[in-house]
Formats: structure tokens, sequence, C-alpha cells
């Protein structure tokens, strides 16, 4: 182990920590991932230590271990102030008037893939008679009350633990035809907002 991994990401005095911090987000224990690298528990022991910096071509064989890229070993992220978690009232609120509510979770996640919404349709609630368009896919599942759901020239009245999911560039629209608010949770990827 004598070629050092100099980073600005990681300098050789934290590799180990990283090591560790990764090793327990997959929840491998030292033995493990020794045994799945085909190292020493004592070399995964001394990494974690910052005692010893292994080379580039050890550090690669034990997060093949994982599995892990060196890249992603070195790019992720284990600042505090990542978000992972929501409570309701951090959900961001993207609201439709007074009938309809989307609730956005994760809204300020930079470079976001997914969008995932808890909605509220009021009794009559409508997004409009102009279907709505736009790349990608989207899905949702009930969870109360019930949605009419025109996608193209299908439409649906969906009820608790009924779902949907089709693609998003055909014409689409969303109503609550019954006497009681709507719930459901939607996921869309690409966002759309």
């Amino acid at each position: 182990m004598s070629e050092l991994i100099k980073t600005e990401e990681a300098p050789p005095e934290e590799i180990g920590t990283r090591l560790r911090m990764v090793r327990q987000i997959y929840g491998l224990t030292q033995r493990e991932l020794a045994r799945r690298a085909g190292v020493t528990n004592g070399a995964i022991s001394l990494i974690e230590q910052n005692r010893v910096s292994p080379s580039i071509s050890s550090l690669k064989k034990i997060l093949d271990g994982i599995p892990l890229s060196l890249a992603d070993f070195f790019t992720l992220n284990f600042s505090p102030s990542d978000n992972v978690f929501f409570t309701a009232a951090e959900l961001t609120e993207i609201s439709f008037g007074d009938n309809i509510s989307y609730r956005m979770v994760g809204r300020r996640i930079a470079g976001r893939a997914l969008q995932m919404l808890h909605e509220t349709y009021q009794p009559g609630a409508d997004t409009g008679e102009a279907m709505l368009r736009h790349t990608g896919e989207e899905c949702g599942v009930i969870i109360s009350g019930c949605l009419a759901v025109t996608v193209g020239s299908s439409e649906k009245t969906l009820y608790p633990g009924d779902a949907y999911y089709f693609r998003s560039d055909i014409p689409h629209r969303f109503r609550n035809p019954g006497d009681t608010p709507c719930i459901l949770v939607s996921a869309n990827s690409p966002p759309s907002f």
C-alpha cells in the first residue's frame, strides 16, 4: 500500500474515515468487507483508523467488495445538511387554487431525477379541460377518496389502493368526481416542477 491517493474531496488522512462511513452505510462489518474484497480484516481496520493510506489499486479492490466505484467513493456527500427525511411540515406546498394541493418531497435537492408529491384534490377539483402533457413518466396510488384519471382517450375512476402509470407525453387530466377529498401519492420522472 505504497501509492497514496490525493484528492480535494478526501485527503489521505480522511480516506479511512470515508471508508468506515461507506462500509456502515452499506451495512457491512469490517470482517464481511475484508472477506468480500479478499483482504485481511487488519488491513480494513488500519485504513479506517487512518493509520495506513491504501494505493489506488488496493482501495479499488476493497470498494469492489461493496461494490462501489472509486468515483462514487470520492463524491458521496456525507454532509449532515443533506436531507434524507422530511416531516410533513417540510414538504413544499405547490397550490393550484383552493381545490388542488401538491406537497413536494425534497424540492430543494439539487439534480433531482424524481419528483414525488402528496396530492389532495377537493371534491369537484379538476386540472382543467386543457390536457396536461410533458416529458417523462408518472405514476400514483390513491390513498383515500376517488380520482378520475384521463390518459389519451381512456378514462377510469380510481379508488383507494388503485394506481396509475403512464408516459407523460400522452395528454392527461385528473379530476375528483367524488364528494370527499381525494388524497394520493404520485411520482414523475424527470421532475416537471
